[in-house]
C-alpha cells in the first residue's frame, strides 16, 4: 500500500484522495494532506498576511496613542457621535478587523479545543484578546462606564501581533518536513522499461511486481532495487551509499533503486519493489525521526496543560471575591488583569526569537540553524559522527601517487596513463586526465582504444601498445608485476586505487587514485577534540579505505561498510549508549541519520535532501564551522531556556498581584507588553556571540 508523503500513513488506493503531481501520482489520506504537498507555501503566505496585518494595526494603534499623548487631536477626542466618542470609535474601527480576521485561526483552535472538551494556549490567548476587545467595545458603545475602550483594544491586538509572530517563525521551520519527504520520494523514476514476451513494455514504477525484468540503458536511473541478471555496467550508488567511485556490475550483482546506470545496458530483475526498496526505507526513517517533538517543547506543553485551568481557575475565584465585596465593575476589572497577565505571549515567542536571533548570527559565519528541537541537545553533545565521502573527503577521485619504473620519469608514466583514459568515461579516467592537465600534459589522441570490463583498458599510440588497469589486465597480457608488488600492496593498504601502467609488455608505473580529505578537515577535527568530543567516522566504503582517512585526520573510531538505511541503526546505537550525538553529512544516504540525531549537521555543497534534515546547516561547506554551529546551538538553547524560565516566573508572580486587586487591567497589559519585550531583547543579545 502507498504511503501519505506528508504525514506518513499507509493508504488504500480506493479510498484516499488521488493527486498527479508533474509525472508522478500521489496518494493522501486527507485533503489537507493533498494540499500541504502540493503548495506547501500557501498556508504559510496566509500566515504571513494574518502578521503583517495584526503588525500593521499594532504600529497604527501606537501612531494614534503617540498623537493623543502629544495632545495633537484634542479636538477629534472630545467629538462625539451620538454620544459616543470618535476617538474611541477610531479605535474600535481599527482593532475589530484584526481581532477577528488575523485571529480567526487561533479562535477557531479555540473553538476545537472546546468543543473537545479540552482546554490549550488558543484558548487562553482567545480568552484574553476577546476579553480586551470585548471591554473595550463596552466601553466606547456604553461611554456611561467610565473607562476608556482604546486602551483595551490595542492590548488585544498587541496579544494578536506577538502570538502571530511566533506561530508564523514555529510553522516555517516545521512545513520543511514535508519539503524533505518530497525530495527523497522524487529521486525515484516514475516508469520502468519491462520485458514481457520478449518485447520492452514502458510500466508505471507502482505496478512494479517482484521477478520483473527491467532493461535499464546508460544514464538511466535504476527504478527499483534487484540484481542483474545480463549486460555489464558502472553504476553510480553516491546518492545512496556514499561511494565517490562508480561500482562496476555484472550477472548476480545487486543493484539498488534511484542510482544511475552509467555505461552499458542492463538487465535488472526485480528483488523489492514499492515499501521495501532500498529508498523507501530511507523515506520512512526520515519520517520517523522528524515526527518525534522536541523535550522543550513537550515540557512546555505539559507545563501549559495544567497552567491554562489553574490560571481560570484563580480569575474565577477572584472574580467570586470581588463581585461579592465590590460588586461588578471592579470584580470584572481585576477578571481582566489576570487574564491578561496570564497570556502567554512571552511564552509563545521565547523559542522563535531565540531561533531568529540565532539564524542571524549564524548567517553572518555561513551557519544555518532551522529550529530549536535540533539545537536543545548541544549542551550535552558527547559524540560527533561524520560521513566520510564528500563530507570530510572532497567527494570525487584525485591522482595522489605517481611511482615510475624501467626508466619512465613521473610525467611520462602520467602522460600514457592520460593518453590511454582519454577515450574512457570511467571517473578514474577523470581523475588521470585531470592530473595531467594540472601538470600541463596534453595528452594526445590514441590511435586506438578499447575498455576491458573488470580490468582496465589498452591502447596504441605510434605504435607503442599500452596497458592500463589491474593485476588480471596485466596477467592476461604476460606482463611481469612482480618487482612491483611490495609498492603497489602499500598503496592499497593505505586506501588508494592503484592501476598499473605498461607500455610495450613492460611495467612502467603505478597512478594511485584516491578519494582524499577536504582542505580544512584536519583542523575541524581538532577543534571539535579540543571541545572535548568523541569523533567517529561513519562510511559506506571499504574498511581500508576509511581507516586510510581516518589516520590522515586522526580520527579513532571509523564505522565502514554500512549501507545507507544502517547508518541510522548506528545513531541509534550510539544513542542507546547513553551518547548525544550530533550527525555530519551531505548526501541523500546520510538524510534518515541526520534526522536521527539530536543535533543533524548538513553541508551546504550537499543535496537538498541533507539540507532540508539537518538541524545545522554550514553554507560555506568548511568543516570548521561545525564547531562554530556547536558554540552557536548551545548559546541558542540557553537563550530559550532562559525565555521559558522568566516567561513563566513573569506569570507566577503576576497573576497573584492582579488577583488582589493591585493591578488594573491597562498596566496588567503594559506588563504584558514588557514580558515579550524582556524576551525578545534576551534574544537579541545573541548578536554580542563572538563566534
Amino acid at each position: 500500500m502507498p504511503r501519505d508523503p506528508v504525514c506518513g500513513m499507509t493508504v488504500d488506493k480506493e479510498n484516499s484522495i488521488k493527486r498527479k503531481i508533474g509525472d508522478r501520482t500521489y496518494y493522501f489520506c486527507s485533503e489537507t494532506c493533498a494540499r500541504t504537498y502540493e503548495q506547501p507555501e500557501q498556508e504559510l503566505k496566509a500566515m504571513k498576511r494574518r502578521v503583517a496585518l495584526a503588525l500593521a494595526g499594532v504600529i497604527s494603534v501606537a501612531a494614534l496613542r503617540v498623537v493623543a499623548m502629544l495632545g495633537l487631536a484634542v479636538a477629534i477626542m472630545s467629538f462625539r457621535i451620538i454620544g459616543i466618542s470618535a476617538w474611541d470609535l477610531a479605535f474600535f474601527i481599527f482593532s475589530t478587523p484584526i481581532v477577528w480576521i488575523a485571529g480567526w485561526s487561533i479562535h477557531y483552535g479555540a473553538y476545537n479545543a472546546l468543543k473537545s472538551r479540552t482546554i490549550n494556549m488558543d484558548v487562553l490567548i482567545t480568552t484574553g484578546v476577546l476579553a480586551g476587545w470585548g471591554y473595550g467595545a463596552v466601553s466606547t458603545f456604553f461611554p456611561w462606564l467610565g473607562t476608556e475602550g482604546f486602551g483595551y483594544m490595542e492590548v488585544a491586538i498587541a496579544i494578536l501581533a506577538f502570538v502571530l509572530l511566533g506561530k508564523f517563525i514555529e510553522e516555517t521551520i516545521r512545513r520543511k518536513s514535508a519539503a524533505a519527504i518530497r525530495k527523497l520520494l522524487e529521486l525515484q523514476p516514475t516508469i520502468a522499461r519491462v520485458l514481457k514476451d520478449g518485447q520492452e513494455v514502458e510500466v508505471p514504477i507502482d505496478d512494479l511486481q517482484v521477478g520483473d525484468v527491467i532493461v535499464v540503458k546508460p544514464g538511466e536511473k535504476i527504478p527499483t532495487d534487484g540484481i542483474v541478471v545480463a549486460g555489464y555496467s558502472s553504476v553510480d550508488e553516491k546518492i545512496i551509499t556514499g561511494e565517490s567511485i562508480p561500482v562496476e556490475k555484472n550477472v548476480g550483482s545487486e543493484v539498488i533503486g534511484a542510482t544511475i546506470n552509467k555505461t552499458g545496458l542492463l538487465k535488472v530483475k526485480a528483488t523489492k519493489v514499492g515499501e521495501d526498496t532500498a529508498l523507501m526505507q530511507i523515506v520512512h526513517l526520515v519520517e520517523e525521526a522528524q515526527a518525534s517533538s522536541a523535550p522543550v517543547q513537550k515540557y512546555a506543553d505539559r507545563v501549559v496543560k495544567y497552567f491554562v485551568p489553574v490560571v481560570f481557575t484563580i480569575a474565577a475565584i477572584a472574580f467570586a471575591f470581588w463581585f461579592v465585596t465590590t460588586g461588578f465593575s471592579f470584580a470584572f476589572l481585576v477578571l481582566l488583569a489576570i487574564l491578561l497577565i496570564a497570556c502567554p505571549c512571552a511564552l509563545g515567542i521565547a523559542t522563535p526569537t531565540a531561533i531568529l536571533a540565532g539564524v542571524g548570527k549564524g548567517a553572518e559565519y555561513g551557519v544555518l540553524l532551522r529550529g530549536g528541537e535540533y539545537v536543545e541537545n548541544a549542551r550535552k553533545l558527547t559524540t560527533v559522527v561524520f560521513d566520510k565521502t564528500g563530507t570530510l573527503t572532497k567527494g570525487e577521485p584525485s591522482v595522489t601517487d605517481i611511482i615510475a619504473f624501467n626508466g619512465y620519469d613521473e610525467g611520462k608514466v602520467l602522460g600514457f596513463a592520460a593518453i590511454a583514459e582519454k577515450g574512457s568515461e570511467h571517473p578514474l579516467a577523470e581523475a588521470i586526465t585531470k592530473a595531467a592537465s594540472k601538470a600541463k600534459l596534453k595528452a594526445a589522441d590514441a590511435d586506438s582504444f578499447e575498455a576491458v570490463p573488470g580490468h582496465g583498458v589498452q591502447a596504441s599510440y605510434k605504435k607503442q601498445r599500452i596497458l592500463l588497469g589491474n593485476r588480471k589486465l596485466m596477467r592476461i597480457n604476460n606482463v611481469d608485476i612482480g618487482s612491483v608488488e611490495e609498492k603497489l600492496a602499500r598503496l592499497e593498504e593505505q586506501g588508494k586505487t592503484a592501476v598499473l601502467l605498461a607500455v610495450d609488455g613492460k611495467i612502467a608505473g603505478i597512478v594511485a587514485v584516491m578519494d582524499t580529505p577536504k582542505d580544512n578537515a584536519a583542523e575541524a577535527i581538532k577543534q571539535l577534540k579540543d571541545m572535548r568530543l568523541e569523533i567517529a567516522m561513519l562510511t559506506g566504503d571499504n574498511e581500508r579505505t576509511a581507516k586510510a582517512i581516518a589516520e590522515q585526520l586522526n580520527i579513532d573510531t571509523v564505522i565502514a561498510n554500512v549501507l545507507p538505511w544502517e547508518k541510522v541503526d548506528v545513531v541509534k546505537r550510539l544513542q542507546s549508549e547513553g551518547k548525544v550525538v550530533a550527525m555530519v553529512g551531505d548526501g541523500i544516504n546520510d538524510a534518515p541519520a541526520l534526522a536521527q540525531a539530536h543535533i543533524g549537521i548538513a553541508i551546504g555543497s550537499g543535496t537538498d535532501i541533507a539540507k532540508e534534515t539537518g538541524g545545522i546547516v554550514l553554507i560555506k561547506d568548511d568543516l570548521r564551522d561545525v564547531a562554530r554551529g556547536i558554540i552557536l546551538s548551545r548559546a541558542t538553547m540557553k537563550k530559550i531556556k532562559q525565555n521559558l524560565f522568566w516567561a513563566f516566573i513573569y506569570n507566577t508572580v503576576s497573576i497573584p498581584i492582579a488577583a488582589i486587586g493591585l493591578l488594573s487591567p491597562i498596566i496588567a497589559a503594559g506588563a504584558m507588553a514588557f514580558s515579550s519585550l524582556f524576551v525578545v531583547s534576551n534574544s537579541a543579545t545573541l548578536k554580542l556571540l563572538k563566534l
